[in-house]
């Protein structure tokens, strides 16, 4: 990417020359902390650096703006490269005091007359910065999507989508801009909205110049590069991992009673602490820990006369002065009950008795608890993560060690406090080597998540200068692709000199044999998955019987090329249908039968069952008594252990049944059961275990043989065939053909790595995405959205103007003349379903009026869904289907009629924060529908659009934002 300079700046005063030797004059410099930062830059190709020495005029002009304190050398850093004009990016902790570096941005821009730009990721946000800058610059304006104030104003402070939207539809104002801040830019991460940065920076103007503020991450450097690249302009980076307040992270285990400091004010991290905080851990029983999906957790709900952990905590914190104290929880739930066990006050106004959310709200105010929801934005001396697992939208998950260090950074107040004090409450579950990972891992990487959405397609096909592979080449996805090719080179060579070099005698007889070999273990799968399916193999599970079952050692992926694979045996004690299948279970004259309803539409190879196998194991235990049990040969050492394994690991039934022990609690018994079985081996070594035959030993009791398949027997006929060639073949014989074989077989893994990173390597040369835009176009043409030579129709002029929601369907819902046939408050309930994610249990069932609507909305949604398939674009038709969701429609129809919003929270299970969140959201999308009406010339649906927007546009919902 061109020359590029690094230094480490520790004295700024042998750096700089005015106007910020003014500051230095007076004292302001950072020089008595000389806290080190990194200054890097990136150059676009060719690109020939003007010297760093401004004219005299510049060096005696006064700086746009003083600060009444000493700045830090990472700000000094910045400020200089914007007094040079050029494009910074600065990565540094919460907390650290980037927004220095935005406000003399802003005030030079003033200063010259030239517009700027701040977008933020949040509304509140957005809201809260817009104040600030009022009261420091008035020339300011505000654009949020729900409040446009004074849009003409030198500096405008806006969401970063309303930038977004303004580039897509050409506004004046992005002609005038000369400087654009993106604050928390690491947002471009975000899988979801992180897409919109990489378009908003992509499409910005050329001329213009960045400042890009994120917390601190690693590959800054890269992020930089790709600046430089696209906007042919340097990019500066000034990066600190500097915390102005140290910060101390204790451990405190649950069923504990005290901290434990793993990692010091210095970044040491102490392993005897942290050992000894694992060792404290109290194990929690069944009956005092709870779900985790929406449910309390060991440790937060104490027995009747004790105090819980979280209770023990606080209460500490608060004999140490610790506080003010910032409790991190994952939960909803778990933050309403947290707020309400320090519920203590009583003195409520009695006009407020009829909201239950008023009057539980108050009182917690007037305590001093608060939650994020309402936008705090206080630092705090201490942090507390009462759980480190969140669920993340599909699954839960620990934190990341970039969350986690974005989320400790709220502890430390500058200048006030020494320290900050961060705790994670820890339980059984969390591994000794995820907690070191947490509070003493790196940040996340900027990585892109950039993707394809028909919104972006159109907008970039209507607008003038848009050409959608321009925005992939330019992408930041396209970027760091490109940029994996060296190493991607370099890996692929290594392994071909790996491969090489392995001589193999014999080879093309061997290559032969071990085909056979593949082939030979396939059909023995398939013979092995059809016996072993549960409609013929249930009754044939009786406690005795001795199966073998594939071990689980720490080999697994080993390759084994000995006819039989690498099994031991164990003897079945029972087995059970796994809970939530159909089949019915019916014993008759001792033997197990499996009855499946002539009218269930089930499929019986869809049954799974455990069973109940008892054989050897070898069981390790981690530092705090955690077992990992895995299953071994009998000859191996290890304790014998009844498992439940599924069917799936079951390689075959023996016809051997053994009198077994009714009780097999003692070890005794189990030992002396497992002796019986190595004894039966011993019997049968020369000859082999007898197996079930499945035509012959397989029976019902009718007699009539089970297992009727003719892929069954095609398959054992092939098997049969393939032994009598494996027992002529040359190399049978051959010595130390095992050792052979899997050289060969380590040799053809090499050459499927090395076909896998070239593979990588010409996607990455060519377009990224490429077969996926073409699939889009494709559904865009199918549906009428766009033409053959990409011109945007009447349809797709809608979809460009819809971004908060799925796009083409609710677009196919307004000219299908569904928003014109209904009821006002029928639409907006309806339009509920495109904004409501969230899952509940037990959500409230609509009226059948609402019903019907919301299966016409699924049936939309299907048939866009599958036009997408047709097209070859990939989706899940019915998860996108159920992606819709009637959970809230109920609750938004009465809002939509009138109702006061206790008296819908009364009679729902929603929480109030995600109903408000989504009437907003709901807001949003009217909005959206309201100019894309307009841009059609439907002015009856437009009026009625804006009567919706007036029916839920109300009160508490729209209250404004409470960012303090």
């Amino acid at each position: 990417m061109g020359s590029v300079k690094r230094k480490s700046v520790e004295d700024p005063s042998e750096e700089f020359t005015s106007p910020l030797k003014q500051q230095r004059d007076n004292g302001f410099a950072g020089v008595d902390e000389p806290v080190a930062c990194v200054h890097d830059v990136s150059y676009p190709e060719g690109y020939v650096p003007r010297s760093s020495n401004r004219d005299s005029a510049q060096e005696d002009s006064k700086a746009p703006k003083e600060f009444p304190f000493a700045l830090d050398p990472f700000q000094l850093e910045a400020i200089k490269c914007l007094d040079t004009g050029e494009s910074v990016m600065v990565s540094a902790h919460t907390s650290a005091g980037k927004t220095v570096v935005a406000l003399y941005a802003i005030a030079m821009s003033l200063r010259n007359k030239q517009r700027v730009i701040y977008t933020s990721p949040i509304k509140a946000l957005s809201n809260q910065k817009y104040r600030e800058f009022k009261e420091e610059f008035s020339d300011v304006g505000l654009m949020t999507g729900d409040v446009t104030i004074d849009p003409n104003a030198s500096c405008l402070v806006m969401t970063t989508e309303i930038w977004r939207s303004m580039q897509y539809k050409g506004s004046e104002v992005i002609r005038e801009v000369a400087w654009i801040i993106f604050d928390e830019v690491h947002y471009m991460r975000d899988r979801e909205r992180g897409v919109v940065w990489e378009e908003s920076i992509v499409m910005a103007p050329k001329k213009s110049r960045f400042v890009f503020l994120s917390a601190t991450v690693p590959n800054a450097k890269e992020f930089a590069d790709w600046v430089a690249k696209v906007h042919r302009q340097p990019c500066h980076i000034v990066y600190t991992d500097y915390r102005p307040t140290p910060l101390q992270h204790y451990l405190f285990p649950s069923g504990g009673d005290g901290l434990y400091l793993v990692v010091d004010e210095r970044g040491k991290f102490r392993e005897d602490s942290f050992q000894k905080a694992l060792n404290a851990l109290v194990p929690a029983s069944e009956g005092d820990r709870k779900r985790e999906n929406g449910k309390w957790q060991k440790g937060l709900v104490g027995k009747a006369g004790e105090e819980s952990d979280i209770f023990k905590m606080v209460k500490m914190i608060i004999q140490r002065q610790y506080d003010p104290v910032i409790l991190f929880s994952f939960s909803k739930r778990e933050c309403e009950f947290l707020a309400m066990q320090y519920y203590l006050v009583s003195d409520i106004d009695t006009s407020y008795s009829h909201n239950i959310q008023v009057s539980n709200m108050l009182p917690l105010l007037k305590r001093g608890i608060e939650t994020f929801s309402i936008g705090l934005n206080m630092p705090a001396k201490t942090v507390v993560f009462t759980n480190v697992r969140k669920f993340d939208g599909d699954k839960f998950r620990w934190l990341s060690s970039g969350e986690y260090i974005q989320m400790s950074g709220r502890a430390g107040r500058r200048g006030i406090d020494e320290r900050g004090v961060c705790i994670l409450m820890v339980d059984e579950k969390l591994e000794p080597s995820t907690a070191k990972m947490m509070v003493k891992g790196s940040a996340d990487c900027l990585n892109s998540a950039f993707h394809l959405s028909y919104n972006m397609l159109l907008n970039q096909m209507r607008s003038e200068e848009g050409d959608p592979e321009n925005l992939l080449r330019n992408s930041f996805y396209q970027f760091q692709s490109d940029r994996a090719i060296p190493d991607l080179e370099k890996q692929a060579k290594h392994l071909e000199e790996e491969r090489d070099s392995m001589l193999i005698e014999e080879e093309d007889s061997l290559e032969n044999y071990y085909c056979l070999l593949q082939q030979f273990k396939s059909l023995k799968k398939d013979v092995r998955d059809i016996v072993l399916s549960p409609r013929y193999c249930l009754p044939f599970f009786q406690p005795g019987r001795l199966v073998s079952i594939q071990c689980t050692g720490d080999d697994d992926n080993a390759p084994y090329f000995s006819i039989e694979d690498r099994v031991t045996w164990g003897v079945i004690i029972n087995f059970e249908r796994v809970k939530g299948l159909s089949e019915d279970i019916i014993v008759l004259n001792g033997s197990y039968i499996v009855y499946y309803p002539d009218d269930a539409n089930k499929k019986p190879e869809d049954a799974n069952y455990t069973v109940d196998v008892l054989t050897r194991c070898s069981v390790r235990r981690d530092q705090v008594g955690r077992k990992t049990v895995k299953i071994v040969p009998l000859k191996e050492p290890g304790e014998p252990i009844v498992l439940s394994v599924p069917i799936s690991q079951i390689d075959s039934l023996s016809s051997v049944r053994l009198v077994i022990s009714k009780d097999l609690l003692p070890l005794e018994a189990r030992e002396n059961t497992l002796k019986k079985v190595s004894e039966v081996l011993s019997r049968f070594a020369k000859e082999g275990m007898p197996l079930l035959d499945p035509e012959e030993d397989m029976k019902t009791i009718s007699g009539h043989f089970q297992v009727q398949s003719s892929s069954y027997r095609k398959a054992v006929r092939r098997i049969e065939a393939l032994e009598n060639l494996f027992e002529k073949h040359e190399i049978a014989k051959s010595p130390l053909i095992e050792q052979k074989l899997k050289v060969l077989h380590k040799k053809k893994e090499l050459t499927a790595k090395i076909k896998s990173i070239k593979r990588a390597m010409r996607s990455s040369t060519v377009l990224a995405f490429k077969d996926e835009l073409k699939a889009r176009k494709r559904v865009l043409r199918r549906l009428g959205y766009a033409s053959s030579d990409d011109v945007v129709e009447l349809k797709g002029k809608v979809a460009c103007e819809i971004s908060s929601a799925d796009e083409l369907t609710l677009t196919e819902l307004m000219f299908n003349g569904v928003l014109k046939e209904i009821e006002v408050e029928e639409m907006i309930s309806l339009l509920s379903c495109l904004v409501w994610q969230e899952k509940l249990q037990d959500a409230q069932k609509p009226r059948d009026e609402l019903e019907l609507l919301f299966t016409q909305l699924q049936d939309t949604a299907r048939r866009v869904a599958k036009v997408q398939l047709e097209c070859k674009v990939q989706i899940d038709v019915e998860n996108f289907v159920s992606s819709f969701r009637p959970d809230i429609m109920e609750a938004v129809y009465a809002w939509a009629k009138g109702s006061k919003f206790y008296e819908i929270m009364e009679i729902s299970q929603v929480f109030e924060g995600s109903l408000i969140r989504a009437i907003r959201r709901l807001e949003e999308v009217l909005q959206q529908l309201i100019q894309a009406a307009k841009s059609i010339g439907e002015t009856e649906l437009e009026a009625k659009l804006e009567d919706a927007v007036s029916k839920i546009k109300r009160d508490i919902v729209f209250a404004a934002s409470l960012y303090l």
